[in-house]
C-alpha cells in the first residue's frame, strides 16, 4: 500500500524523522490488521487520511504547558500513538498514557511504542477501573457517546483539563444529550479531514 508522505498535518511542521517514525506506524497497523483488526479493512486504502491526519489535527488544539495526556480506549493507537510521535519532536516533556481494555491491541500498542521509543505507558485495562488520573489533556475517539466521555472526563482531568474528542456528523445530538446532565465549556473545532466532524474542545465540566 503506498501512503501519502506528508510532513504538515494542520499548520504542524514535522522532521523527516518524524514523518518516517508515522510511516513505520502505519506499516504495523498494516501488518497487524488482518489478525486483531486495529482499523475498519474499509479505511486501510486511505489509512494516513482517516487514522493519522485526522488523529494529528488535534494535537495543536492540546495547551502547549500540557504535561500528561491520557487517550481512552486507544485501539490502534489513534489518536494516541500518533500523540506521542508527535509530542517526541514538537513536546518532549509530554507524557502520554494509552488506555485499552482489548488485550490483544494493549499488545499491539506496547511493542509498537516499545520499538518506536516512545514516551508512553500502555494500561490493559478499562478506564472504569483506573485510579483518577489527573490529565492535563483526555482524548478519546470512537469510543463512546459525549454523556459518558464527560463521565471519564469529570474523574480523570486536572481542575484545569481539556477533554479533545473527535465526533462525526451526528454531534450535535450528543451534545444536546450530555448536557442534560453536565455543565461544560465547549469549543468546535472544524475537522480538516472530514467536513461533516467536529472535534469538541471541552473544559470545565460538572454535573448538573
Amino acid at each position: 500500500m503506498t501512503l501519502v508522505r506528508n510532513t504538515t498535518f494542520d499548520g504542524l511542521d514535522v522532521s523527516r524523522e518524524t514523518a518516517a517514525c508515522l510511516q513505520t506506524f502505519a506499516g504495523r497497523i498494516e501488518k497487524w490488521n488482518p489478525a486483531i483488526n486495529l482499523v475498519s479493512p474499509a479505511t486501510l486504502p486511505d489509512l494516513w487520511e482517516r487514522h493519522i491526519a485526522d488523529s494529528a489535527q488535534i494535537f495543536s488544539l492540546a495547551p502547549q504547558t500540557a504535561m500528561l495526556w491520557v487517550d481512552v480506549g486507544s485501539g490502534g493507537g489513534f489518536p494516541g500513538v500518533v500523540i506521542a510521535i508527535l509530542a517526541r519532536e514538537l513536546r518532549p516533556e509530554l507524557r502520554v498514557v494509552l488506555v485499552e481494555s482489548d488485550q490483544r491491541k494493549a499488545t499491539f500498542l506496547k511493542l509498537t511504542c516499545a520499538e518506536l521509543e516512545l514516551k508512553t505507558e500502555v494500561i490493559a485495562d478499562r478506564i472504569e477501573n483506573c485510579s483518577t488520573f489527573g490529565a492535563d489533556v483526555m482524548s478519546a475517539r470512537a469510543l463512546a457517546p459525549l454523556d459518558r466521555l464527560c463521565q471519564y472526563a469529570f474523574v480523570h482531568l486536572a481542575e484545569n483539563g481539556i477533554a479533545l474528542l473527535p465526533k462525526g456528523a451526528a454531534y450535535k445530538a450528543e451534545v444536546d444529550a450530555a448536557r442534560a446532565r453536565w455543565h461544560f465549556e465547549l469549543e468546535g473545532h472544524e475537522s480538516v479531514t472530514d467536513i461533516r466532524s467536529m472535534i469538541l474542545r471541552i473544559k470545565d465540566i460538572r454535573r448538573v
